[in-house]
């Protein structure tokens, strides 16, 4: 197992997470508001028959550390999660997905939702995990490049496939083999984020915005453009823009991208670099157009019929926030039960319905169309396969890669 030694931090990236807190990925809103629920209890077809699926164990883990799993006499579930990012009742109090996993299960969740941040989070659990020792948490959710961090350090379990039927056969095909996860070893996706351009049609008055490009160069929206402060996230935009391949790029290809960017800041075309505080300014029409999450589109779009997005012909970015086990889990085949169900289509297009983000589950529209049409026929919450197609994601970076680009974009986003 690889050791961990602390990265070497630039000045610029505890800035970076003090901006996280404040207006980044952090302070995003998921979902506040209930969409109309399904009729009929959710199923939990197939959990108590894994046996003879066909799909062997995944053997021992390869870096991640077991402990006795008690999962057989503790019949719970201690999940930690991002706050507002799981579906909620009328009283606020109860989750209906994981009320129906206890009803089917006899399994317990214990649900937390103390992940403000990924490096903040990383920070409280890494001391008990460099020291072998049982975080308390036995399902936790992390960003792709933190989790692709945590599975490189030997920090989570290799998962049992054996447990995971309906994981393994419902998995969209946008999201089965990351660079840092081949083939889903320690890792599924809770949820997909999309990357795309959003516009108010009225401040635009007209002008017609259909790629980064237009963003960068149109002398009309001077002043009226938005970009994320999420590195992976402009800078990715941009890469693809420029006919780069985000999973590919080398440093002189970065550099070429932040050049580009430079300009655009140095005449005054971008009002601002933001966090998910950019929603404002865009319903106002403050901002014309920007770069943006997806999942915040869906929800102004419920209320400003002026907003609207495109997906450039470049392409756009796709990221993930995944369920990962740590190591020393008490509770590791409860875990994957836990996982598994969530890749059942009706319990999947619950948790869609009510969060709309990206749902990383294959054929789940009928499901959701029960609970949601307009959301069913969204493919910013179900891309169809041509839009899949079009999704790219940010390799890898090492550490020395990650201390020396964030430095430089928070240089050129002023952090």
């Amino acid at each position: 197992m690889e050791s961990y030694e602390p990265d070497r931090l630039s000045p610029a990236e505890p800035a970076a997470v003090r901006r996280s807190f404040r207006d980044g990925r952090a302070a995003m809103t998921r979902r506040s508001l209930l969409r109309a629920s399904a009729g009929g209890a959710l199923t939990l077809g197939g959990l108590g028959t894994l046996a003879g699926c066909g799909i062997p164990a995944a053997g021992k883990s390869q870096g991640g550390v077991s402990a006795d799993d008690h999962s057989a006499k503790e019949k719970v579930v201690n999940f930690s999660n991002w706050p507002e990012y799981i579906d909620v009742d009328d009283s606020g109090k109860h989750h209906p997905t994981l009320d129906a996993f206890r009803k089917g299960t006899g399994i317990t969740v214990k649900y937390t939702e103390d992940i403000n941040d990924n490096d903040e989070f990383f920070g409280k659990i890494q001391p008990q995990l460099a020291a072998g020792q049982d975080t308390g948490r036995d399902l936790i959710v992390l960003t792709d490049w933190l989790a692709a961090r945590m599975i490189r350090l030997g920090y989570v379990q290799k998962l049992d496939a054996s447990n995971l039927p309906h994981a393994f056969a419902n998995l969209s095909d946008q999201f089965r083999s990351p660079d840092w996860d081949p083939g889903r070893a320690y890792s599924y996706p809770w949820q997909g984020i999309s990357t795309v351009i959003a516009f108010n049609k009225k401040a635009l008055d007209g002008v017609e915005v259909t790629s980064v490009s237009d963003l960068l160069d149109t002398p009309a929206l001077k002043g009226r453009v938005g970009l994320l402060t999420e590195m992976r996230d402009t800078v990715g935009m941009t890469m693809l823009d420029m006919g780069k391949d985000p999973a590919k790029f080398t440093g002189d290809d970065y550099d070429a991208v932040l050049a580009r960017l430079q300009k655009a800041v140095d005449k005054g075309q971008i009002r601002r670099f933001t966090g998910n505080d950019y929603t404002s300014d865009l319903s106002k029409g403050d901002l014309a157009a920007c770069v943006a999450w997806a999942g915040d589109i869906v929800q102004l779009q419920a209320d400003n019929p002026d907003v609207g997005y495109v997906i450039p012909d470049s392409g756009y970015m796709t990221s993930t926030d995944n369920l990962l086990i740590p190591n020393k889990a008490r509770h590791k085949t409860n875990a994957e039960r836990l996982i598994d169900y969530y890749y059942e289509p009706e319990p999947a297009a619950e948790l869609a319905a009510y969060i709309n983000y990206v749902s990383p589950v294959a054929d789940v529209k009928p499901y959701l169309a029960k609970i949601d049409k307009s959301a069913a026929d969204n493919p910013l919450i179900l891309p169809d396969r041509a839009m899949q197609a079009k999704s790219h994601a940010f390799r890898s970076l090492s550490s020395k890669e990650e201390t020396a680009f964030q430095a430089k974009f928070a240089k050129l986003t002023g952090a």
